[in-house]
């Protein structure tokens, strides 16, 4: 058996091990000083972290809110509430506790060892999320590279087997070497070859956006927190069928699929995964090569839930993600954001009003529903209208004869104005100035 097939047996059997129960304790973790200005809601945030829980089908026993006045280096809470969750656990039969907040290793395995049972944080869970929905191989490798990472720094408390110790040969460190420093050595083996992959990935990504540069095909891509609404949309707008439904974390695989605008141009508009609050950092250090597409978009439509009670921290949210990235609006050569309201159909008549005012003095925003379609066709003339206005103005002066380059004119630009002399067309139109270089290519042929 090759060591590719002894490393995938081994993470396998670890996975095996590590499947959640069912019967579950959900806790969300704040500790007080907290600025409610800067985070949501404890209500709103309780709420989430259930529907992170939901979102893989975990049926939810029993959820709390714990403050805390400081943070214990060993089990993150008091011993007050430390015995108080153990009360809980046992009443319930409870074989999983959920801790909406960020563990240590050490306390994870302390609280583990006081409530007797499994013991996940928000990282765990939602790696868990989303090893369940990745459906590409590069989603799979993205999300196993991000577990691996995450996992590592787990072995003393998670794995069963690493008390035991191998008699070794030279290649495996000497004898008496520790299981689990053959376990480390392992997965960062694996570690090494997922990046290797996704590398060779990331840059059959970069020919592809050079191809479709060349094919002056721009590219519109949909950020917005997790359910927002963004997969509905992308439906709408390119009729897919991509999974769309109200769960955190719908969509995990990207999709690109072209579209034709209004005035006949053809766009390509590409739904990414959603972002949420206190996202791991290893997965956004996974999924950055799929987010790069975000990164050279034309134009980025950011979906807002306007329904949504903690709208205002939705959107910080998701900002600081762009911003990880280096896209920042207003930013100098950063791509044109246009702000989409959706799920206005949810709105009673007032907040309706209300949003559309505010949303008269912003020129780039609008208020749509992804779901019944009202706002739409607004959204694509502002698309259209945007991506002309990037253009440079020129006119030029066409034989009638050349029927070829008159049409592509029409395909490709937007003509201001037309006037015919004898046997020559005078056109004024706006190109950009990958479409300008393409029509100097027709001419001169």
């Amino acid at each position: 058996m090759s060591n590719d097939q002894l490393i995938s047996q081994e993470i396998a059997s670890i996975e095996v091990a590590e499947k959640l129960p069912t019967g579950v304790i959900h806790v969300h973790i704040r500790e007080h000083g907290t600025s409610m200005n800067q985070q949501r809601s404890l209500e709103a945030a309780l709420e989430e972290a259930n529907g992170l829980a939901m979102a893989i089908n975990l049926d939810v026993n029993h959820s709390q809110i714990v403050q805390l006045n400081k943070i214990s280096p060993s089990t993150l809470m008091g011993s007050g509430n430390v015995e108080n969750l153990a009360a809980v656990v046992r009443a319930f039969d409870i074989k999983l506790m959920i801790i909406d907040g960020t563990l240590s290793s050490i306390q994870q395995r302390n609280l583990e060892r006081a409530w007797k049972c499994k013991v996940i944080d928000r990282t765990g869970l939602i790696l868990e999320i989303f090893g369940e929905r990745a459906q590409t191989a590069e989603g799979s490798l993205q999300v196993e590279l991000a577990a691996l990472k995450h996992q590592r720094s787990r072995l003393v408390r998670s794995w069963t087997h690493l008390e035991r110790q191998r008699g070794g040969f030279g290649f495996t460190g000497g004898p008496g070497e520790r299981q689990i420093e053959l376990d480390r050595r392992m997965i960062d083996n694996r570690i090494i070859k997922i990046e290797k992959e996704l590398e060779h990935t990331k840059r059959m990504r970069g020919l592809h956006r050079k191809a479709r540069q060349r094919n002056e095909m721009p590219v519109v891509a949909l950020v917005g927190y997790t359910n927002a609404g963004k997969s509905t949309l992308f439906n709408r707008l390119t009729h897919a069928d991509v999974f769309a439904k109200d769960l955190l974390f719908a969509t995990l695989d990207p999709t690109m699929r072209v579209c034709k605008l209004p005035g006949g141009r053809e766009v390509i508009f590409s739904d990414t995964v959603g972002f949420i609050s206190n996202l791991p950092t290893q997965l956004i250090a996974a999924f950055r090569a799929t987010l790069e597409e975000v990164c050279t978009a034309d134009i980025i439509l950011h979906i807002h839930d306007c329904a949504h009670p903690d709208k205002d921290a939705q959107t910080g949210d998701v900002l600081s993600v762009l911003k990880e990235l280096g896209i920042e609006e207003g930013k100098k050569d950063a791509p044109l954001m246009i702000q989409v309201f959706n799920k206005v159909d949810l709105l009673n008549e007032n907040d309706k009003n209300t949003l559309q005012n505010q949303l008269k003095r912003q020129p780039c925003s609008l208020a749509i529903s992804a779901e019944t379609g009202e706002g739409v066709p607004a959204l694509l003339s502002l698309i259209h209208q945007r991506l002309t206005e990037q253009g440079q103005i020129i006119e030029i002066d066409l034989p009638s004869h050349e029927g070829e380059i008159l049409a592509w004119c029409y395909r490709k630009g937007v003509i201001l104005s037309r006037s015919d002399k004898e046997n020559i067309i005078h056109l004024t139109l706006r190109l950009s100035k990958g479409e300008l270089e393409k029509l100097e290519k027709y001419k001169r042929a």
